[in-house]
Parts: C-alpha cells; structure tokens; sequence
C-alpha cells in the first residue's frame, strides 16, 4: 500500500524497518508523560487554565516532536488525579501496570467481539471474572462480561432482568398488559433512570424508595411501595440496592433487600460500581453480607481498585440467566467449542481488551496490595471524620461507611440562606492554601462539600491541613460579620 504521504513511524512496520525509529519516538513520548505525571504536585489538582487551541486535523503531519508538544499541553490541561490534593471524586491515579498494559493490548488492537478476533483475551477475560465472581460468593454457574463503565453495566443487568422476569425478549414490552416497575432508593444512581428510559420502560417506572438518615434504603418503605405497586396494577420485576452511595458512599441493606426480593420472585441487582472493591479486603468485605444473593452485580475496578478507565462488568448468578435472555448470535463470527463469543453476550459488540490492564494490575498489586489500599483509606477517612466531629458548626450528611465524607457548615453566625455560599467559599479557600480540592455535589436540596479518601498519596498530614483550613476558614469568616 502507498504510504508517501505519511510518517515513517505511522505503523510499527512489522518487518522492524522503522524499529529505531519508533522506539526513539515513543521514548521521547515516554519520557515526557512520565516526567509530567512525576511532578503532579507542583501544578494545581485542577488545571488553572485549558489550552486546547491546536488544529483538530491538519493537513499533513505536524511531525514527531510538535506532536508530543501539544499532547503536553493537552496534559496540563486536565484533571490533576495523581496530585495529593485531589480527593473530589471517585477517580484515583492509575496503577502502573494498567498504564502499561493499555499500551501493550492497543499495540495488537485485538477485538473483544468474538474469540477467533481476541483469542488470549477472551479467555482471559472469563478466567478473571469466574475469579471475582467467587469473590463476592455468586457460586460456580456465575459469569458475566467487562463493560465500558457502570452505567452500561447496570443497563445490561436491566435488560436481562426484564427479559427473565417479563418474557419480552421477542415481543418487547408494548405488548404487556401491565406497567413493569422497578425499585431503588432515592440515592440510587442516575444510571438507573437512563437504563429505563433506554429499555423503553420510562423514567417513572423507577419508583425511589425513601433511605434513613444514613442514605440507606428503608425496606419497610419497600414492601409498602410493592403493595402499592401491585394494588395500582402495575408489574414489579427488579428491585435494586446500591453498595457505595455516590455522594455519601453509604451501603443498603443487602441481606434484607435481597430476602424482600426473594420473597417477591423479583430480580435482585446490587449497584456495588464503587463498593464492591471491599471484596478484596478481610477487614471489611463483612460490610458487603448478603450481596452474594444477588442475581447481578455491576462492579467497577477504575475506581477503588485504582485501574485505568475504562475497567468495569456486570457479573450475573447464573451465566444460563445471561445467555437466555440477552444473547444473540452473529452470522458473521464463527463459533469456538469451548467458549462463547463475549459480543453475543454483551451490550458492547467492538470492545477494547480493556481485561488487560486488570489482570495486570492484579498481577503486579495483587489481593494483600489492595487490601492495604482499602484498609489504609479507611484508616484516614476516620482519622478525617473524628476530626469533623470536634468542629462546632460543621454538620455530616451521613456516618462514613467507606472512605467517602460528605460535610457542610453550617454556621450560626450568617443566615442559613447563605450557607450553601459559606460552603462554595470553604471549598475555593482550601484549594487556594492547602492545594486541596473538594467536589461540591447538591444533597438534600442543600450544596455540601464531599471528599473521596481515595488518592494514595494522601496521608494524615494532608488531613491535618484540611481541618486547619477548616477552622482557618471559621475564625476569617466570623471576623467578617
């Protein structure tokens, strides 16, 4: 094939023509990440200013060295998640294994669609899932498949759900003659409102269940919401508990939820997105009691498992549930003996090999590695959460089940109608003295500020100087009034 318009180094010529000089280009590359991403806490957790003015697709190539530049400035400009700083969100610096291994399954761009386009992957992929299916007890006929984050994951947990339970794998739901519905909490995530509008089931057939002071769903509230629900004719087929709130990182009721379910002949799906990394520690896996009666679970690595994104599943009880009522087959792929192709169960056909980067990263950290990451987060959200305590005006949303904080002052000397003012200007005045960010989700119709003990270059000093800023911040602002 013609090739003079492009670079030398456009492909990795598999002859090794152009080995030295790819090898020069990516170890110019290389070099220039690594050293940015070395010198993370120099530069704010979020950048100071966004400069993408570059030109999307110019006419020929901008060569190896500008490239590398602008890929720079593209850097510079993002989120700052290795900076020590950063605890707003559910995203952690990447391990390093899962860097590489990204680089290592795009260098071969295998396609998880079918065995015969990602033969070592595919089976990769279903060895390491079988393994943490054990991990949260689902037994020996549980599978599932990777997928490109948690609300995909909960998406396809839907899907399989109603077609087991309503029997509209062919005939779809418009020919039902009653309305299904589903349960969560109210905290629930907002993917569980998308999964229903896509499944063309409607926003309102998500019917919130109240949650108790903790976030946690009220089961009482449930069994009235099922009678109710019958009692207006309607059809409930699933009901879903979460395991790590988004704001506030609290757990539902598993064991209870998951017994109302059986009792129904539900669908029982446990969103354990973030919680479910605590599978992976001794110390606190007891707080997940009774998710292994559920018949999905949506879990995702990329956040307390530290893997690069996108590294998520759905993992399901009985692979039969999943092959009856979600799979459809290619003409196109040719079909393996010993193992199915991983797109005729999926949501995703085309998939990156993104099981690479989690396998390694379990080769290189392994359990007892993120047992300490799980332990040692815990051990200074508590360290944080003491310190809260002692602080006079500041007013917690919930007792921490995890290692996530969500807090707001709430201060007697300004009106309460300035609060949530009060709480924006806390959060801009610890990042300008402290270099510590916090996110600023809305709760209880209320602005509170929320911290993720995730990053694991935080350390109690850097719980110190949150609550110095904290109490910095009350003294300055009780001047002011």
């Amino acid at each position: 094939m013609n090739q003079q318009e492009l670079p030398a180094n456009a492909f990795i010529d598999p002859s090794g023509f152009n080995k030295k000089s790819i090898e020069k280009f990516l170890s110019k590359a290389l070099h220039r990440i690594i050293s940015l991403i070395s010198s993370s806490d120099t530069r704010s957790a979020i950048p100071e200013e966004i400069n993408i003015s570059t030109q999307t697709i110019p006419e020929e190539s901008i060569g190896d060295e500008q490239l590398i530049d602008q890929l720079e400035t593209i850097l510079l400009s993002s989120m700052n998640p290795s900076h020590p700083g950063w605890i707003p969100h559910m995203d952690p610096p990447p391990t390093t294994a899962s860097m590489i291994s990204d680089f290592a399954a795009a260098s071969v761009n295998n396609n998880m669609l079918s065995v015969e386009m990602s033969p070592a992957f595919s089976r990769l992929e279903q060895q390491v899932i079988h393994k943490i299916c054990q991990l949260f007890n689902l037994g020996p006929n549980a599978s599932g498949v990777l997928c490109s984050g948690g609300s995909l994951a909960n998406l396809q947990a839907l899907a399989v759900a109603r077609n087991a339970k309503l029997k509209t794998q062919k005939s779809g739901i418009q020919t039902l003659s009653q309305k299904p519905v589903l349960f969560a909490s109210e905290v629930a995530h907002t993917s569980i409102q998308k999964a229903a509008m896509v499944l063309g089931l409607g926003q309102d057939s998500v019917l919130a269940i109240s949650v108790d002071s903790q976030s946690r769903m009220i089961v009482e509230e449930l069994k009235t919401a099922l009678k109710q629900a019958r009692k207006e004719g309607k059809t409930p087929f699933c009901v879903i508990a979460t395991a790590g709130t988004t704001t506030t990182g609290n757990i539902d009721p598993l064991e209870e939820i998951g017994q109302v379910s059986q009792k129904e002949n539900l669908w029982y799906h446990v969103d354990a997105a973030y919680g479910g990394a605590l599978a992976f520690s001794d110390t606190y896996r007891d707080k997940l009691t009774g998710i292994s009666d559920a018949d999905s679970i949506t879990f995702n690595p990329q956040k307390w498992l530290y893997v690069a994104k996108t590294s998520a599943m759905v993992l399901f009880k009985n692979q039969d549930q999943l092959v009856e009522n979600f799979s459809i087959g290619a003409p196109y792929m040719e079909e393996d003996e010993d193992l199915i192709n991983l797109g005729e169960i999926s949501l995703q056909g085309t998939r990156h090999a993104d099981i690479l980067k989690l396998w390694a990263s379990f080769q290189h950290i392994g359990r007892k590695g993120f047992q300490q990451l799980i332990d040692e987060s815990y051990h200074l959200t508590n360290f944080l959460h003491d310190k809260l305590k002692r602080v006079d005006c500041i007013q917690l949303a919930s007792t921490p089940e995890m290692n996530i904080i969500c807090f707001r002052g709430q201060p007697e000397w300004i009106s309460s109608s300035a609060w949530d003012k009060w709480n924006k200007g806390l959060q801009e005045y610890i990042l300008d003295k402290h270099g510590i960010f916090f996110s600023l989700p809305t709760y209880r119709n209320s602005k509170w500020l929320r911290t993720v003990i995730l990053n694991p270059f935080v350390d109690k000093q850097t719980i110190k100087n949150i609550n110095q800023g904290i109490t910095s911040y009350i003294e300055e602002t009780k001047k002011q009034t």
